[in-house]
């Protein structure tokens, strides 16, 4: 009989919430506090009684916060007062605040400590989390906190540091519980009994033999019913959803959304148990991943802090910017070529706008559902041809629609029937432009090897906006001129 842990038998602070994040409170005595911060910074006694007050009160607030609420503080202030308050959250928790802030805010708060107060943060680190930081951390930090880990943890750190980023291995815990398939269950209730704690997400206990290698899993809930003299293997369940450290970690994260599941094991090629992935990481993953969308649609190389320096927010955002301008330039030129018609008719100069208003619209409802169901997994070859009948037999039916009901308020509006035939054609071409496009580009761009929303908004723009002038203006000199 043999019973392996992977499992620390030293109890941690639970990292249960502790009181209401209360921002605007926070917000308020940083800002009254901000003449006074740097002296706070320097450790120096605030004279002012009343100023005084509000500095205790702040501590006693930011000290009652979980670390993911300190990092939410820090990422909504301005940088010195920022950095106030940075100077007087909890030492001891200052790892765990690196682990939730956004990268960029991240970036600030490492550069603002010295070696030492870095490697007391990272002390009580976990292997994954130690990882997880490694990057962003000044090489000799990190190998002086390998220096006082042992060997298991050190390979740990440097396991998990030679995955990729985006890969299952770059995330996964090493902190588990395993046991052998031919013990009792009283046995194995009396062994976790020995633990202080069990590892945070702990459903289930991983089966495994001699080599380590997985036979199964044994959810707790279905230990904590069995007969005890019950055999594991009897009573385990041998249908595991596994991975390898080579997966990709938002496929990872989709299938524990779709199984439902809490914790899920990580083996080699060999089958071997190395690791496991946790719901707290796959919800991480999958609100950056959002989060990344949204960023990529709007035109945003990366994630910025709110209170970056103009310089670094003008490099993040010049890209699609300079791209939106080049396009805005061509809409320029299509309604110029057509000087002459809006001359001759005036009524094409109010009614262009509505036309590639509406493409646009259009353009980014059925962009940004394309988007969504290829991060989800949804579409292959076969379904975006699908997809692209369909949201044109969308495009088409709202273009007859909405484009009557333009021709008809251009035709009460100007007295003129051409001008509102020419409404329906344009908004209806438009729309239909639209939809192939927003079908078009994010299957084009995942094909490039490109993130599907990179810039996806700005595109969709420049072409509805183009298009649009160049349809209806065209339609009008053809048919009204």
């Amino acid at each position: 009989m043999s019973i392996e842990a992977n499992s620390p038998e030293t109890a941690e602070t639970d990292k249960a919430a502790r009181v209401p994040l209360d921002i605007e409170r926070v917000h308020a005595l940083a800002e009254v506090l901000l003449p006074v911060a740097e002296q706070i910074e320097n450790n120096l006694p605030v004279e002012d009684e009343t100023l005084n007050a509000r500095l205790v009160e702040l501590i006693a607030v930011l000290h009652e916060l979980h670390p993911a609420d300190v990092a939410a503080v820090l990422e909504s202030l301005p940088p010195k007062e920022r950095s106030m308050v940075w100077h007087l959250a909890s030492p001891e928790e200052d790892g765990e605040v690196l682990l939730e802030v956004s990268d960029a805010v991240r970036e600030t708060l490492i550069e603002s400590m010295d070696k030492e107060e870095l490697l007391a943060a990272v002390d009580d680190l976990d292997a994954d989390e130690l990882a997880e930081l490694a990057d962003g951390l000044p090489h000799q930090v990190v190998y002086e906190a390998l220096q006082t880990r042992d060997a298991q943890e050190r390979a740990q750190v440097r396991a998990a540091m030679s995955y990729a980023d985006g890969r299952v291995g770059a995330v996964m815990d090493f902190e588990l519980v395993s046991i052998r398939a031919d013990v009792a269950c009283e046995v194995v209730l009396r062994y976790l009994r020995r633990f202080e704690r069990l590892p945070d997400h702990t459903d289930k206990i991983f089966v495994v033999d001699e080599n380590d290698v997985l036979q199964g899993v044994l959810p707790i809930r279905k230990l904590l019913v069995a007969d005890p003299e019950e055999q594991v293997e009897n009573v385990m369940a041998t249908d595991v959803v596994r991975f390898s450290p080579e997966d990709d970690v938002e496929e990872a994260a989709q299938a524990f959304e779709r199984y439902d599941l809490v914790t899920a094991p990580v083996v080699d090629g060999n089958q071997k148990l190395i690791g496991r992935i946790t719901i707290d990481e796959m919800v991480d993953v999958i609100r950056e991943e959002s989060e990344a969308d949204m960023l990529n649609m709007a035109g945003l190389q990366e994630e910025e802090d709110l209170f970056a320096p103009i310089w670094d927010s003008v490099k993040n955002r010049w890209v699609w910017l300079a791209v939106n301008l080049c396009t805005a330039f061509v809409a320029s030129r299509v309604i110029g070529a057509f000087e002459g018609s809006i001359e001759k008719i005036v009524a094409l100069a109010a009614l262009m706008p509505i036309v590639a208003g509406i493409g646009g619209n259009s353009g980014n409802q059925t962009i940004t559902m394309i988007v969504r169901a290829m991060a989800v997994g949804q579409i292959s070859g076969v379904q975006a041809r699908r997809l692209l009948k369909k949201e044109v037999g969308v495009a088409l039916v709202n273009g007859l629609i909405w484009g009557t009901v333009m021709g008809v308020v251009a035709w009460l509006l100007y007295s003129s029937a051409g001008i509102g035939f020419v409404m329906v054609a344009a908004m209806t071409l438009n729309l239909l432009l639209a939809a192939t496009v927003g079908v078009l580009i994010p299957v084009a761009m995942e094909k490039a090897g490109r993130d599907p929303a990179l810039g996806s908004s700005v595109l969709i723009t420049a072409v509805t906006d183009s298009g649009g002038f160049l349809i209806f203006l065209g339609l009008a000199t053809m048919f009204l001129l």
